[in-house]
């Protein structure tokens, strides 16, 4: 299973797959934790700082997320440990889809809103020979089947679909206007945002497709047949799912990776949660496996989110479900190619008959 996902696009109009290959370079913790204590000491004007508990952290293919503490005594003699995560571009091998410069801003932006997003610390230098930056270590759960199954997240179980609603509303009142994020990916040439997207994905497909997939050449003509008319542009997650959401006994705590964040209509979120992929099997609850559409849309209505037209966010989940089935053939080329004899990556082509059964039900809708 994919913890994090390892597609990118740089930029959004060109579609870049990534995967773990053997020959990827990294620092160790022994090397990173003398450049990290400087970094910090530098950043805080610190009079000491310690790093402790470094360790690299599992998923995602095109950066380093490590996990650390870091014990900081100020010159005033006050002192304090800081639960910190350092993402980084790797030293070799697929790099970020996003500048971290923009990523770190969208945070900021995020963060300064009111959004559940960590702390944004620290925008990185050229001490670590990549781009970097460190942010605030939330603790808790990503792993959807341990929410399904564990009886100490049944509170969450329970509240999650309507957290999220109101927790993606908040994303999408951001006065983006505010802040200063250029580069944030937006429809080009007078597009809409439905069409950008579209035009996107048809290009995808005509590159990567070995073979004709009918379910997706009709999804296509549905698609455009059935272009919303009116379509608001806000800042958009661009990867709202589970997986992508940190949660405790209590629910939502955090929602992370905001690296294929854009200008888009609010509504593509609402679908992409929808996809039946992020279900993990749960299938009659829709919203990630944990809740219904109608208590989804409610709590993001309720809490300022744009109003949900039905037929307008039923177009987003069968984009959200072709967008997915077509990452699925392009993350499988590598093992196609021979060049990375991942089984997982082999799986991964063979789930896209799943989203061609879902696309053909959707479209009968």
């Amino acid at each position: 299973m994919i913890t994090r996902h390892i597609f990118r696009f740089v930029p959004r109009s060109v579609f870049v797959f990534c995967f773990m290959t053997s020959t990827t370079k990294q620092l160790n913790a022994e090397q990173l934790s003398p450049l990290l204590v400087d970094f910090i000491t530098r950043s805080t004007h610190a009079q000491q700082v310690q790093v402790i508990n470094l360790h690299l952290l599992t998923g995602g293919a095109s950066r380093q997320t490590w996990s650390f503490d870091a014990r900081v005594q100020h010159e005033n003699g006050r002192n304090e440990t800081l639960p910190l995560i350092l993402r980084s571009d790797p030293h070799e091998g697929p790099q970020s889809v996003m500048d971290r410069t923009l990523e770190f801003h969208i945070l900021e932006a995020v963060y300064a809103e009111g959004v559940l997003v960590p702390k944004p610390y620290f925008l990185g230098d050229d001490s670590l020979g990549v781009p970097f930056f460190i942010m605030e270590r939330i603790e808790g759960e990503t792993i959807p089947r341990r929410l399904f199954r564990d009886p100490s997240f049944s509170q969450a179980r329970q509240s999650m679909a309507q957290q999220l609603g109101t927790r993606l509303a908040r994303i999408h009142r951001v006065p983006i206007e505010n802040y200063h994020l250029s580069g944030l990916p937006a429809p080009q040439n007078g597009r809409s945002p439905a069409e950008e997207e579209i035009v996107r994905f048809e290009e995808m497909y005509a590159t990567m497709a070995r073979e004709p997939h009918l379910a997706f050449e009709l999804a296509f003509r549905w698609l455009r047949q059935h272009m919303p008319a009116k379509q608001e542009q806000v800042l958009v997650h661009g990867d709202y799912r589970m997986g992508n959401v940190i949660f405790g006994p209590e629910g939502v705590r955090s929602i992370l990776d905001w690296e294929l964040a854009h200008l888009g209509d609010p509504l593509e979120d609402l679908g992409w949660m929808c996809v039946r992929s992020w279900r993990f099997g749960n299938d009659e609850l829709p919203v990630g496996g944990v809740g219904k559409r109608e208590d989804f849309w409610r709590a993001y209505e309720e809490a300022g989110g744009y109003p949900v037209d039905l037929t307008r966010v039923h177009f987003w989940e069968i984009f959200g479900n072709l967008r997915w089935g077509i990452l699925c053939l392009t993350l499988t080329q590598p093992f196609l190619d021979g060049q990375n004899s991942s089984v997982e990556l082999a799986a991964i082509g063979r789930r896209t008959v799943e989203t061609e059964w879902e696309l053909l039900h959707l479209m009968e809708e």
